[in-house]
């Protein structure tokens, strides 16, 4: 097999949670470029199914289903209608986020119902399609964390705006990249790669303070567009990462490095 065949997704059946998001998007899009079979999993069935018809149009695979992340018998449905409808997964990509919580002082509530979804639904979600992946003997799970997750909050890229930085986000994506390294030593042994990608921040019309002053603070000197996650999910989608796993790949333009 040759290196760019290594890195075809045809044939192979995949999963986007929050895939019509601000990265979920270029994520699905990606995968569908790819050549893989992509189905959107999101609570937005309205807004998904209008991606999805999109990237049809463009000759891609792509499929959207109504999926609420902290329901168990959501996460059933969902494994059950692919596997009726394909036979197999081979990627999923965790990557859809509820933030309820949009600042510090929120009422502790908020938290709660972050915890409900990126943190038990990832690791419910993540088990009941392992077990799949387990009786295949393949299958790649991507979780899509961020930089939050590895450094502390920078406060003063805030200050003089609206913004805020609501701690649950620091919490469940810092989670994240261990859940990886567990899930990568507990399915190992089944062919199963799990990986971790912390990408940073994602220019989506930020107030022009945030902006500049972030930019500064990487080494190529702008905020991350979606384009530049494609890549990197697909390298760790495909067999071109076939001895990958558990590792943690950082895609900010050198903002922890610096």
């Amino acid at each position: 097999m040759g290196i760019l065949e290594r890195f075809s997704l045809f044939g192979k059946v995949a999963i986007v949670t929050g895939g019509a998001g601000l990265y979920g998007k270029f994520i699905v899009e990606g995968l569908g470029e790819a050549g893989a079979s992509v189905y959107i999993a999101s609570r937005n069935i309205e807004r998904s199914g209008k991606f999805a018809e999109e990237l049809k149009e463009k000759g891609y695979e792509v499929k959207a289903i109504k999926f609420d992340q902290a329901k168990e018998e959501s996460i059933n449905d969902l494994k059950v209608k692919i596997i009726e409808e394909k036979g197999r997964i081979d990627i999923l990509v965790n990557n859809a986020v509820l933030r309820p919580m949009k600042s510090y002082y929120d009422e502790i509530e908020k938290f709660r119902t972050s915890m409900e979804v990126n943190a038990v639904g990832v690791f419910n979600l993540t088990r009941i399609i392992g077990e799949v992946m387990k009786e295949q003997r393949y299958g790649s799970i991507i979780n899509i964390s961020s930089i939050q997750g590895i450094v502390g909050p920078d406060f003063t890229l805030y200050e003089g705006t609206e913004m805020d930085v609501p701690p649950d986000y620091f919490f469940h994506k810092s989670g994240l990249i261990n859940l990886t390294r567990y899930f990568a030593a507990r399915l190992g042994p089944y062919n199963i790669r799990v990986n971790c990608i912390s990408p940073g921040g994602l220019y989506a019309g930020q107030n022009e303070r945030f902006v500049e002053r972030y930019n500064k603070r990487t080494f190529l000197g702008r905020m991350a567009n979606g384009e530049d996650i494609k890549g990197v999910v697909i390298f760790l989608a495909s067999d071109a990462s076939a001895y990958i796993t558990g590792a943690n790949i950082v895609v900010d333009g050198g903002y922890t490095a610096k």
